[in-house]
């Protein structure tokens, strides 16, 4: 298998920890130098930059959220003079103000390199004909893997996102070989080209590079029979860099994350208290090397476990579970604590679903209600009313073991939920509005 730096992905783990360490210590000067917040922050603790003597001084330091971003709107948490950023992005903004990324060129080389690695673990090679299928603007998704790929010598579409049957189009006329996405536009991908009758032997596809959500085993599985790929799972998140954080190799064992950029823990979510490696918990990042924006301890609020153990594919680079689920989407439903994420797993694990949900919640008469749209095989519907309603109770029954609740099911036709070309939205929350009693 393929490693496109094997001098940093294939170190000595000894050698990983000294390098973070001598990258730590720099980076809380620059932090503590140039940006007024840290400065503050540490000020508030008694803590100076040259206490820091060890990885594991690391937890002294505050944790730093999205909010401290949105209060720093536009420019206050940049750690270079605005004339030394050469590109500015920016995440939605849907929950309030948008945090504000920056990048000085030193960062998009950075970037780039970072995204090679992961692109190359994930199969892509300079011979292959990449498509993005992510929004180009604000969004840091498709830069990234645009220069990523660039950079390994590949040949870019900059297709963006929609418009799923001219993706098709340009699968089969260009020989796209590499497809890059979220994993829910891929499922789309896949409607619409049955739809078209096009099969995976039109095209010349063979791997697929997915993220910016959580997706299933499941989902996997169903992308590499429809697509007739290898499917990779990748993580980023554009507060620390955006795509190139980390990614799985081949072995599909765990996404390999950057090291030598990024120091990696694991957090109760509640109490902010650090875990041993192995533990399930909310992961904090703290970048190293970059410049415009450099985050200490930043909260990234997803859900996963470290694997610091060496990979059958040669890298040593400490690996993360597959995320989850967040701890800022869960959802309380009378008291009880639900992830998107479980529901999806329960339906994964029941033969015959398709691999599209949707979770509705209202209010009614003061208590919430929790229901959970499903679509099934177009057959099921055929076998009558007795086939649909032995259908839902298993799926409540499940669901009741998995989440201590049960939610009512509702089966619906395929392709009967609305689909999105970024990522799925899963949840449609009326709770705030006002319901009337059935």
């Amino acid at each position: 298998m393929a490693i496109w730096n094997p001098e940093a992905e294939t170190m000595p783990r000894s050698d990983v920890l000294q390098l973070q360490l001598e990258r730590l210590q720099a980076a809380i000067n620059r932090a503590y130098k140039n940006v007024a917040f840290y400065r503050r922050k540490f000020d508030a603790l008694d803590i100076v930059p040259e206490q820091i003597q060890s990885l594991e001084d690391l937890q002294r330091l505050p944790l730093t959220t999205k909010d401290d971003l949105r209060e720093a709107y536009p420019y206050g948490m940049f750690g270079v003079p605005l004339r030394e950023v050469v590109r500015i992005h920016a995440s939605s903004g849907t929950t309030g103000r948008p945090t504000v990324c920056g990048y000085t060129r030193r960062d998009l080389q950075t970037w780039s390199e970072l995204v090679a690695r992961i692109m190359t673990a994930g199969g892509v090679t300079r011979d292959d004909v990449v498509q993005i299928c992510f929004g180009y603007g604000l969004f840091t998704g498709a830069f990234g893997l645009h220069y990523g790929a660039e950079l390994i010598g590949a040949s870019v579409i900059p297709a963006s996102s929609g418009n799923t049957e001219r993706q098709i189009m340009l699968m089969q006329d260009f020989r796209t070989t590499a497809l890059v996405g979220t994993p829910s536009y891929a499922l789309r991908i896949t409607e619409v080209m049955d739809e078209m009758r096009v099969t995976p032997s039109e095209l010349s596809l063979r791997v697929g590079l997915f993220g910016a959500e959580p997706w299933s085993e499941r989902t996997r599985e169903t992308l590499e029979s429809r697509l007739g790929i290898r499917a990779t799972d990748n993580y980023g998140l554009s507060e620390i860099m955006g795509p190139g954080v980390s990614g799985e190799c081949e072995c599909n064992d765990g996404m390999h994350i950057n090291e030598d950029h990024f120091i990696a823990e694991v957090i109760d979510p509640a109490s902010g208290e650090p875990l041993p490696v192995g533990a399930e918990g909310e992961l904090v990042l703290t970048t190293l090397t970059k410049e415009a924006l450099p985050l200490m301890r930043y909260r990234t609020r997803d859900v996963t476990r470290l694997n610091p153990e060496p990979c059958a594919c040669g890298r040593t680079l400490m690996r993360m579970a597959r995320v989850h689920a967040r701890t800022d989407d869960m959802l309380i439903v009378r008291g009880v604590n639900v992830y998107p994420s479980q529901i999806e797993g329960v339906l994964a694990e029941i033969e015959g679903l398709e691999p599209h949900y949707q979770i509705v919640l209202e209010r009614v008469r003061a208590l919430d209600e929790m229901e959970v749209w499903v679509e099934v095989p177009a057959e099921l519907f055929q076998g009558g009313v007795g086939s649909l309603r032995q259908m839902e109770d298993r799926i409540a029954e499940r669901m009741r073991s998995v989440l201590g609740l049960a939610p009512r099911i509702r089966l619906v036709e395929p392709r009967s939920l609305q689909r999105f070309e970024g990522k799925a939205r899963r949840v449609i929350d009326k709770r705030d509005q006002v319901a009337e009693g059935r």
